[in-house]
């Protein structure tokens, strides 16, 4: 599995950092915005794509809130999104509704509790199961 990480000119300090703990972790990590995209709009873009290419790879997108990230993700089919600031969140959204992506606001989180939630999201595997049935309903909505 692959981790790709984008940001925008606000989120690219706390990306960076992210990528470093990543590949330190033994994480395979693709920075895709080595240069920050102009807008949440575009770097979110560029992560939905990717992951649409690669149907393995999860993603985290950083913007200064991450609500833009968030909002320009989730208009994509068949892609889950969650916003994230903790880390009980970012492992349950992947466990119980198969998110392949989070955000994050780096005017939210600090460094280390960013870490923790990309660590907790990444380690965290879809139960499936019962939980599909609020999968396929998310993935119909589009």
């Amino acid at each position: 599995m692959k981790v790709y990480l984008t940001a925008d000119k606000d989120g690219q300090e706390l990306k960076k950092t992210l990528v470093t703990y990543l590949t330190d972790e033994n994480y395979d990590v693709e920075d895709l915005t080595e240069t920050p995209a102009d807008d949440f709009v575009d770097s979110a873009n560029l992560l939905v794509q990717k992951l649409m290419e690669d149907k393995d790879g999860l993603g985290i997108a950083v913007d200064a809130y991450g609500a833009g990230s968030f909002m320009a993700a989730n208009k994509h089919k068949e892609i889950v999104v969650a916003e994230v600031s903790e880390e009980w969140s970012g492992h349950m959204t992947r466990r119980h509704n198969n998110a392949r992506i989070i955000t994050l606001g780096s005017q939210i989180v600090g460094t280390e509790l960013a870490k923790s939630v990309a660590k907790a999201f990444v380690t965290a595997d879809y139960d499936g199961g019962r939980h599909q049935i609020r999968v396929d309903m998310l993935n119909a909505m589009c």
